[in-house]
């Protein structure tokens, strides 16, 4: 079972990297802990409801309770399947803001910079609604769609916004982000187009690919400071594979720094308080954490029809005939239909808000389950938090949780963001367009108006869109656990490539950068294999 690559984790990152590398005719084995992505709401998009909880499918992390998140453990759903959180996730497709990635590379990572990755991106997608060739593809595996289905509710909120002042994007992933636009989705025909049903699906019939699921990896295997192969745990079978080559880590934002401190690699003092030998000190391994905590507001629907009443009774057999049928309806929704990028201040150069409109509102009390009656909810966002957390091991056991603790709204400009993403949101819904629709605000309640009232509410009943980056943090420097091309620092033979090298957080949803981070790292692989 030793090849030549290595790829642990078969998420979005993942995927893409193992499907490039084997083009190479290079012998790879990617391994994922959890099962084949057989589950059938994986498939529906509306299904994502039925994942968040999912025993399976889903890694049901926590984090812990802090001030920001007023005391509360907030869930955090991972995926734990072929696609990893790409088949469990809201299928928006969003690539982020050029300044996103000129700023990284302004911070040091060379070869990161807008001009340097939309090629990549163009690569990785086929858009067949695009019409500009320049910042769009038509010819990669990830299929982007518009919305087939798109409810009434959604085109007032459009035009809401554009009476509130927002101008309108005709492409969010354009060449011009900021305003207001429809949602994008990654999709297969009628079915959500994860990276496993896009990339790796077309890759697997290559001999010279191995996928191994229910492979939970416990340590990396290590030659003094060069990284050799992985150890993992399949079925109660304890297995350990070598790499001629490279060993690519594509766990993610929390498995990826959690499996590098349980081999080893990590604060030196956190790891000896565990009892775990310390191959090599190096400080950043889980530090870094930043992740989207948005504050929802909601409003009760009149003389319009939302997600609620669709996903109930005949009004869902019928949704049901039609997707299966036709291969549109409500099914086909994912869970934001429009967005807003914005800026809360004038004077920033380039949106740090995003605004997600959704025709559904959601019980308070319940995670995940809708309200019984109509309505609708925007999540205001502050796309680039300056609060910062951890996610470190809590023991050398690898089959225990890592400890997560993000920190929400320790920083006060993030809360300064939600209070002006709540003052926008409340003059979209007063506008004509939409106000027509709108009974009463449910959540936060229109007499919930001071700063300190609704900063409470934020901490009371905020959530995270599960966005977690930066634990394995790309760069130069003490704080950096990986170099510019993704090698970890002071290891020979040993990379990191998913959402966890991202030195901030980018503008917008988190599953298309990690696509683009994965088409740059077999990129580069390839690159320095040929040297």
């Amino acid at each position: 079972m030793d090849a030549d690559y290595i790829v642990v984790g078969a998420g979005s990152a993942g995927c893409v990297i193992a499907a490039r590398l084997s083009e190479t005719g290079a012998k790879v084995i990617l391994l994922e802990a959890g099962p084949k992505d057989t589950n059938p709401w994986i498939h529906i998009p509306a299904g994502v409801l039925k994942l968040l909880y999912h025993p399976v499918v889903n890694w049901n992390y926590s984090s812990e309770p802090t001030d920001g998140s007023g005391g509360r453990r907030i869930h955090w759903p991972r995926g734990k399947t072929l696609g990893g959180s790409s088949s469990i996730n809201g299928m928006l497709y969003v690539r982020g803001n050029p300044a996103d990635f000129d700023g990284w590379a302004q911070m040091g990572c060379r070869g990161w910079s807008f001009e340097n990755v939309l090629p990549l991106f163009r690569k990785s997608e086929s858009y067949l609604q695009g019409d500009d060739p320049d910042y769009r593809g038509k010819d990669g595996p990830l299929k982007v769609e518009d919305y087939r289905t798109i409810l009434p509710l959604t085109h007032r909120f459009i035009e809401a916004a554009q009476q509130a002042g927002f101008p309108f994007s005709k492409d969010l992933n354009g060449r011009e982000q900021e305003g207001v636009g429809y949602s994008q989705m990654t999709r297969k025909g009628k079915w959500r187009g994860s990276t496993a049903q896009t990339f790796l699906k077309e890759a697997q019939s290559r001999p010279n690919l191995r996928v191994e699921t229910e492979a939970v990896a416990t340590k990396l295997l290590f030659q003094g400071k060069r990284c050799v192969g992985v150890a993992f745990r399949q079925r109660g079978h304890d297995v350990e594979l070598k790499a001629g080559k490279e060993v690519i880590l594509s766990g993610g934002a929390i498995n990826s720094p959690h499996l590098l401190q349980l081999s080893g690699i990590g604060p030196a003092e956190h790891l000896q308080s565990l009892g775990i030998p310390v191959v090599h000190d190096l400080r950043g391994v889980g530090a870094n954490l930043q992740d989207h905590y948005v504050s929802r507001i909601s409003h009760r629907v009149k003389d319009s029809i939302s997600i609620n009443k669709l996903a109930r009774g005949a009004r869902l057999v019928r949704e049901v005939a039609r997707f299966f049928t036709v291969g549109n309806g409500a099914l086909t929704f994912g869970v934001t239909t429009a967005q807003v990028f914005c800026r809360s201040r004038p004077e920033l150069a380039s949106p740090d808000m995003q605004l997600l409109f959704t025709p559904a509102s959601y019980d308070a009390s319940k995670f995940g389950e809708l309200e019984r009656e109509d309505g609708m909810t925007v999540a205001i966002c502050p796309v680039r938090p300056d609060s910062r957390g951890t996610i470190m091991a809590g023991s050398a056991d690898p089959f225990q949780k890592a400890v997560i603790t993000p920190n929400y709204l320790s920083a006060t400009s993030d809360i300064d963001v939600l209070l002006a993403g709540t003052r926008f949101t409340r003059e979209i819904f007063a506008s004509p367009a939409i106000a027509q629709h709108s009974v009463t605000e449910t959540l936060p309640g229109p007499d919930v108006r001071s700063d300190a009232a609704l900063t409470q509410y934020f901490k009371d009943y905020g959530t995270t869109i599960f966005h977690p980056v930066g634990t394995c943090r790309m760069g130069e420097g003490p704080a950096a656990v990986v170099d510019p091309r993704l090698r970890v620092h002071g290891i020979e033979g040993l990379r990191v490539a998913d959402a966890s090298i991202m030195p901030t957080l980018t503008t917008g949803n988190t599953n298309a950068p990690t696509i683009m981070i994965g088409e740059k790292a077999a990129m580069m692989i390839q690159e320095d294999a040929a040297m």
